[in-house]
């Protein structure tokens, strides 16, 4: 099992910005009920500019067990992130995870 289905800190963490074309409603696939445009370019997935920090679509607990509720239709910026990277660790680090 990849650590990502047990941790999900980088959806606890990160703001998620991406381009507006990648909205559902734009002609991508992230559903555009969970996401918020920010300008004419840059949508913004919603949660992600919370304190503290949740991504909307992910389901279950921090390091415990997670999942993205629209893992399929994630945005680039999620299809992107590496498991076990500097990010990824960093992460971690403000959740109380040992690295990878």
């Amino acid at each position: 099992m990849s650590a990502c289905t047990s941790c999900g800190a980088c959806c606890a963490c990160f703001r998620v910005d991406f381009a507006v074309y990648e909205l559902d409603d734009m002609g991508g696939h992230v559903p555009s009920g969970l996401a918020d445009e920010i300008n004419g370019s840059t949508a913004r997935m919603r949660g992600t500019d919370n304190v503290p920090i949740r991504c909307a679509a992910l389901t279950g607990r921090v390091g415990d067990a997670v999942g993205c509720g629209i893992y399929e239709w994630r945005p680039s910026p999620c299809r992107e992130f590496a498991e076990g990277s500097e990010a990824c660790g960093r992460a971690r680090a403000k959740h109380g995870l040992a690295l990878l």
